[in-house]
């Protein structure tokens, strides 16, 4: 079936797609499934880790809403996904690598949001960012078999996961697709949340970006996704119109003016950034509490780093619930 798929792709995927069979391989030699190609076996791993279920606990922008309706880490994940698939599946290219590395962007991502990066990054020695952290998630924290760290992924997916964000651009057509296809998705699902909170109106928005994109959220990502389309379809690169990536980058620029720094609902952010750096620094003082999954082997992993990836992988009530129980002095009684 494995073989079947593979030529099925040699012989309908688009001449820039990235073939299953001409993968650069994984960090260390598996047997080949007998049903699944790499890239539909990274996306499996993925889905099946501990630090995939632990984002439907994870903010994506607004801390603990009052509401059941509010994008989570999670949600975003598999927006990314669904934005990211349909644009490949119309160009041509591998949907599966494409998925697999949607999946996986954001596996890093700290407690609490950018907030947890934030306090993550002012603690310690060097600047936390989520992206290189995804890529420990996958390469180290999660485990498969004892022999073999992490979940031992494809280059491909690593490298997508990686450069979904940042200076560098990712080797594949299919992870270009989900650089952009995270944007797109949270620049909508952010607007929909910020108006759903009364933060925002639509009228609030940049109208010339608006009129160029879409009076509504499906409409806006219609527009986006049928502008990548439109403007790859058969060439080597992934991209845009002007028209629309200037109105991207407009919208873009408005929710980082007035939504994600300052806004009412971000008012409890420095209670979270503070809450991580006592647990940072709780850890440093007292680093035989770290759990023995997160002390893993390299030499080059230092205390700080084992501590950075047990904070990253907490969830929101996790963080919370640890900072509670360390900090919260309980309440005793006598018979």
């Amino acid at each position: 079936m494995r073989k079947f798929t593979e030529e099925k792709e040699l012989r309908e995927l688009s001449k820039y797609a990235n073939f299953s069979i001409d993968s650069n391989g994984r960090r260390y030699q598996e047997k080949k499934c007998e049903f699944r190609t790499c890239y539909q076996r990274d996306r499996d791993r993925i889905i099946h880790s501990k630090a995939f279920r632990r984002l439907k606990h994870k903010t994506q922008v607004f801390i603990a809403p009052e509401g059941d309706h509010y994008r989570t880490r999670l949600t975003h994940t598999l927006e990314v996904s669904q934005i990211a698939r349909t644009i490949a599946r119309s160009l041509r290219l591998n949907e599966d690598l494409t998925e697999a590395i949607s999946l996986g962007h954001d596996l890093g991502h700290t407690p609490f949001g950018h907030a947890g990066e934030e306090a993550l990054s002012e603690v310690c020695s060097t600047k936390f960012e989520h992206n290189k952290q995804s890529l420990r998630v996958v390469n180290y924290l999660e485990k498969r078999k004892e022999e073999i760290p992490g979940l031992n992924l494809t280059d491909e997916v690593r490298d997508g996961i990686l450069n979904h964000t940042g200076d560098n651009e990712p080797k594949t057509l299919e992870g270009k697709i989900v650089r952009i296809s995270d944007r797109i998705a949270y620049i909508n699902h952010d607007i929909d949340d910020a108006i759903r909170a009364d933060l925002i109106s639509i009228d609030d928005l940049p109208q010339d970006a608006i009129n160029t994109l879409g009076k509504n959220h499906s409409k806006r990502i219609d527009t986006m996704v049928r502008d990548m389309i439109n403007m790859s379809m058969g060439k080597s690169d992934i991209s845009r119109s002007k028209e629309v990536y200037n109105a991207t980058r407009k919208l873009r620029k408005y929710l980082f003016e007035n939504i994600y720094f300052g806004s009412l609902a971000k008012k409890e952010e420095s209670k979270a950034i503070k809450l991580l750096q006592l647990l940072f620094k709780y850890y440093m003082n007292n680093t035989e509490q770290i759990p023995d999954q997160f002390r893993l082997k390299e030499s080059d992993f230092t205390t700080e780093q084992i501590i950075i990836d047990y904070i990253a992988g907490m969830s929101d009530r996790y963080a919370i619930k640890v900072g509670k129980d360390l900090f919260i002095p309980k309440p005793w009684y006598v018979d």
